[in-house]
Formats: C-alpha cells, structure tokens, sequence
C-alpha cells in the first residue's frame, strides 16, 4: 500500500501559499484493508476513508468512466490494480494533477509543475469534456489565481466551449452552479469567472442576464469603461477587494445592474428605470440557482436602491428613513453594510475611479446609526402611548438625520 498526497495541498504549497485542507490518495489497497488499519468508511460513490487520528480524507485510487449527463453521470472504479498515474489523469488540471511521496518527492506524470511555472490552466486529458462541472471550476480557478498571472489554455478553452455547445451545461443541478458560483465569488478576482465563463460560452447558458450586459453601451461621463458587462466585472472585482471572501456583498454587487440588459437600444446609452427594470432578473436568477434567502434580499436591495445611495447627498431626511426601514436595517443592520458596500463597489467599478472617495456610505451609516439611538423611553416619560409613540420616533428620526444631512454636506 502506498500514500500519496495530492491535488490543492501539493499546489498551493509548490504556489507559496497557505494549505487549508489536505487531501491523500492511496494506491494498491482495498476497502478492506482500510477499515482493518482503523480507517472509517465515508464514500458514497466511491472508496473515501477517515484517518482515526487527523480525520483527513484518504481515497482509493479510481478510474472514472462517463455514463450519463451532467455532474452525477460517472461510474468509478477503484481496486489495487488502479496505479496513481490512473488516478491522476481523472483529474480536472494539471495544476491539481501533481502527488508527492512520504520523502517530498513529486509524482507529475502530467506537467503540473511545468504550468505552474507557465502560469497555464490546462486540462489535464480529453477526458476533460465529461464533466460540464468542469467549466465551472476552471472560471473559478482562474478568478483565484488571476493575480498571479495566471490563465486558462487556448486548448482547455476550446473544450470548454465544446462542453458548452453540446448541451452538457443544462445538465448542471442549480444547487451545484450556485456552489461554484458562491465560492467564485470569494475568489479575489471575480470579474475574471465571469469573463472565462463568457468566452467560453458558458455565460449565456448559466446567467444569461449577465451575459445580456456585454455590448450595452454606458453614458461615457459616468462610466469610460463604456460597456455594462465591463463595468460589472469591475464592480465585481472592486467588491472582492473592498469585502475579501464575502460572497453576500459579492452577489449584491453581480446583480446590481441586471436592468441595463433590457434598456431598448434606441435608448442608449441612458438606462433610466434600471434598478426597477432589473428586480424581475433578480428574482430570477435567485430562484432558478436556489440562492439562500439572504443572499437574494441583498441583491434586491442592492439592485432597487443603488442609485438611491449614490445620490444620498439629495434625498430628503424622511427618503433616507424609508430606505433603512425598506432593507430592515434596524432589525438586520447586516444589510446595511452589504448595500453600502456593494453600492460603493459600483461607484469605484469604473475606469479611473478605481480609488475615488465614497463619503455616501459613510453618510448613511451615519443616518442609520442617529435614527438608532432614537428610543421610545422620552416619548413614554411625555405621556405618549400606542400610535403616538411611534409618529414620534419616526419624526425624532428624520430630524436627526436632518440634523446629519446639514452637518456632512455642508460645504
């Protein structure tokens, strides 16, 4: 029986970064041989192992064969004959195709290490086409490592589209598009999944009201970067750097303009009634990928009230009051910080305002947090009572964010 590390663990430690999970595979075992050596059985589609002590996970090694569509349509088969090498090109990338024995030495029969240093994504066989999930993973793997230069194959691309053109995508269960495109959105570079997954054709198919943003000019005085699918791998990219890893803001920020893609081109390049024009596109996105509940009511509000927060400096004291209450900032302040995060990565998601100040959200943070410390305790030592006290807070609130209003803008 021999042990081999493999896949995310021996890449990132080859790339220089953290190694958050570790991922073993083992050659010339059976199932019974594992439980014998205290090993417990967790597969169940295939041979996967707990260690008794380190609780990682040790898998057989395994062919796999396509049997059907989509990402569920594989028979494995694993038995000692199957040698690591086997099991290695059943692999998605070369990149996640490298072992390393118990002595650090490096089992590459593919040339991940070759591409790491060529910064390639490359599929690691023809085999590659089988698994539509693959699309997916590689737009998100490059939305990782697009920072450090990395990108995906002329001739892994040209599978992707194949995968796309032959139907495979439909295939996909929403719960497991809406996975890799949760975990996308931590990646730091998500304007690059978006991308990756448009010139392989795979946009249209899986988020079609994103991809409906590309070629739709923009007022050029607000927005050089001229196109909407632009702007939004921007905006994209601008709201993984101003929240690292916060898939909640990061999908507020991916759905924000979805009304821009049904402006009537005689209309061009004004969008006027987008942030109502898109909520349907919201709502239809959100159903369609089983989105979690709070994921989906702040893409709502980031879509209806994004242009409501950068003209903030306008809106009337009781206007801002019925925008905190409308997202539920009282009883979620969470939502707050998403929309306002999410609003200022829209404002930055723009050629040459990259780093522009953004004193909106520090505006209305303010207002949210003057209309909080209105309490009921003053109104009930008056007298007030039932209904009464509640008009009164609503008017305490809205002349403390009067108050605010007069103070942040003055100048």
């Amino acid at each position: 029986m021999q042990v081999y590390l493999v896949g995310g663990a021996v890449r990132d430690t080859l790339l220089g970064r953290p190694v958050a999970d570790r991922d073993w595979v083992v050659v010339g075992a059976t199932p019974e041989t594992m439980r014998e050596r205290g090993f417990r059985s967790v597969g169940r589609d295939f041979p996967v192992f707990l260690h008794p002590e380190t609780q990682e996970e040790y898998a057989l090694a395994r062919t796999e064969r396509k049997s059907g569509h989509g990402y569920h349509g594989f028979t494995f088969h694993a038995d000692p004959t199957v040698t690591l090498a086997d099991d290695l090109q059943r692999r998605d990338l070369t990149i996640n195709a490298i072992a390393r024995r118990d002595d650090g030495t490096l089992v590459d029969p593919y040339g991940g290490v070759r591409d790491l240093e060529s910064r390639l994504l490359r599929h690691v066989s023809p085999a590659f086409v089988e698994d539509p999930l693959r699309v997916l993973r590689v737009a998100r793997f490059a939305a990782r490592f697009a920072p450090l230069g990395f990108r995906v194959a002329d001739e892994t691309l040209a599978l992707m589209r194949d995968i796309a053109r032959a139907g495979e995508l439909s295939h996909l269960v929403p719960e497991r598009v809406w996975a890799e495109t949760e975990k996308a959105l931590r990646e730091p570079r998500p304007g690059v999944f978006l991308r990756v997954l448009r010139e392989a054709g795979a946009l249209a198919v899986l988020l079609p009201e994103l991809d409906r943003l590309y070629g739709v000019p923009q007022r050029p005085e607000y927005h050089p970067e001229i196109d909407a699918g632009v702007h939004q791998e921007m905006v994209s990219d601008m709201a993984a750097r101003l929240a690292p890893g916060d898939a909640v803001v990061g999908f507020a920020a991916l759905l924000h303009d979805l009304g821009k893609g049904l402006t009537p081109a005689d209309q061009w390049p004004r969008h006027i009634g987008h942030e109502h024009a898109g909520l349907p596109l919201v709502e239809a996105v959100c159903t369609r990928l089983k989105v979690p509940a709070e994921h989906a009511a702040c893409a709502r509000h980031a879509c209806r009230h994004h242009l409501d927060v950068h003209r903030a400096a306008e809106l009337k004291p009781r206007t801002v009051l019925s925008l905190l209450e409308g997202i539920d900032a009282f009883r979620r302040p969470e939502r707050l910080r998403v929309l306002l995060l999410a609003c200022e990565a829209d404002q930055h998601g723009r050629l040459g305002r990259e780093d522009a100040d953004y004193p909106q959200g520090r505006f209305l943070h303010a207002c949210y947090d003057a209309a909080r410390a209105v309490t009921a305790a003053p109104f009930v030592a008056q007298g007030l009572s039932g209904e009464a006290i509640g008009a009164a807070i609503q008017q305490a609130r809205v002349e403390a964010i009067a108050h605010l209003r007069e103070v942040h803008f003055k100048s």
